[in-house]
C-alpha cells in the first residue's frame, strides 16, 4: 500500500504571520494569496498530466491548530487512502487523532510522531 505520496503543506507558527508573510514575500518571492498563504504548483512523475500543489502557510502564534503537538510547525503529507493509512498507522501503535475532516478541499487527519511532531495526512479531492 502506498502510503505518503507527497508533501502537501508546510506550516508554522508565526508571532504577525502577516508581517512575516511579507518578509518571505519581499525576500524569497513567495507570492501571498489573500488568505494569508502561498500554493507551489508541481506535477507528479507517475501522472504527468495531473497537477498538484503544495501549500506554506503561516498561523498565528497562539493557533491551537497543532495541539496536542509540541512544535511550531506542522507537515501535511498526500495519501492516497487515508482511511487505509490512519488505520495502518493505528496497527503500527501510532497515535492517530480520531477526528477526520472532510470538505471540498479533501479529506484530513493527523498523528504524532514519537518526538510530539504533529503532522497531517491530506487525501485530495480526486477531482
Amino acid at each position: 500500500m502506498a502510503r505518503v505520496t507527497g508533501i502537501g503543506g508546510i506550516f508554522f507558527k508565526a508571532r504577525d504571520p502577516k508581517v512575516l508573510g511579507a518578509w518571505y514575500q519581499a525576500h524569497l518571492g513567495i507570492q501571498l494569496e489573500d488568505w494569508g498563504g502561498s500554493q507551489f504548483r508541481w506535477r507528479r512523475h507517475d501522472a504527468p498530466d495531473r497537477t498538484e500543489f503544495t501549500v506554506w502557510n503561516l498561523f498565528k502564534e497562539d493557533s491551537t491548530y497543532f495541539d496536542p503537538g509540541t512544535k511550531p510547525f506542522m507537515v501535511n503529507y498526500i495519501v492516497e487512502d487515508l482511511a487505509a493509512v490512519r488505520a495502518q498507522l493505528r496497527a503500527e501503535g501510532v497515535t492517530v487523532d480520531d477526528r477526520v475532516e472532510e470538505s471540498e478541499f479533501g479529506k484530513f487527519g493527523w498523528a504524532i510522531d514519537p518526538e510530539g511532531n504533529r503532522f497531517e495526512l491530506w487525501e485530495p479531492p480526486t477531482s
